[in-house]
């Protein structure tokens, strides 16, 4: 029996657009942008600030070494924010609408500068904070651990005091979700938008 559902968000909950952030760190001077972002992971600089490795301040600094002299952060933040687009007004309802009947969590490979900017926004356009849509959030660069690893499922199990097999991972990543089998997790491949996925009882 499902107890509980647990989201992804890049992909499943908010839009994303890598190829806008890949154009416009090229139009800001990276060379060869396309090599730094993946499907479902980043590299170099990106990776560090995505696992809590690096703080938003020395991320800024290992970017200049790879532009061109001048580059502000705020050019560099505004780059790396063309990767999110926003999470529409429906996918929103239904988090509300789930959380009626489930206990509804969120694991994210994220950074704070996306965290803090775009996301904040998207949640709180309808009102609410972020415990109007969920009962508890792990964030990569808050855990220091990214998915796939086993070290973030653990410590989401840990943090949420959830039990794997009553609980319904969602993700748009299949090497995610075939990384938290192996603890007992359901799993749901988001090949679309996930209110049409998710069968009829899960949603209103």
């Amino acid at each position: 029996m499902i107890q509980n559902l647990l989201f992804d968000l890049g992909g499943v909950i908010i839009d994303l657009d890598r190829n806008r952030c890949v154009e416009a760190f090229t139009r800001l001077g990276l060379k060869d942008a396309n090599s730094f972002f993946g499907e479902y992971s980043q590299q170099g600089a990106f990776a560090k600030l995505e696992a809590g490795q690096i703080t938003v301040d020395q991320f800024h600094n290992e970017l200049r070494k790879l532009l061109p002299d001048g580059a502000t952060d705020a050019e560099i933040d505004y780059a790396f924010e063309q990767f999110l687009l926003d999470i529409p007004e429906h996918r929103l309802i239904a988090l509300q609408e789930l959380r009626q009947k489930y206990g509804v969590y969120l694991l994210s490979n994220t950074n704070p500068i996306h965290w803090n900017s775009i996301i904040s926004r998207q949640f709180t356009k309808m009102g609410l904070e972020l415990d109007g849509y969920f009962d508890g959030v792990v964030t990569s660069f808050e855990a220091k651990c990214c998915k796939p690893s086993a070290e973030i499922f653990q410590y989401t199990i840990d943090q949420f005091k959830i039990k794997p097999e009553e609980t319904l991972f969602l993700d748009d990543s299949l090497k995610n979700l075939h990384a938290s089998e192996p603890f007992g997790f359901h799993t749901l491949h988001v090949t679309e938008d996930f209110t049409k996925l998710l069968p009829k009882q899960f949603i209103k």
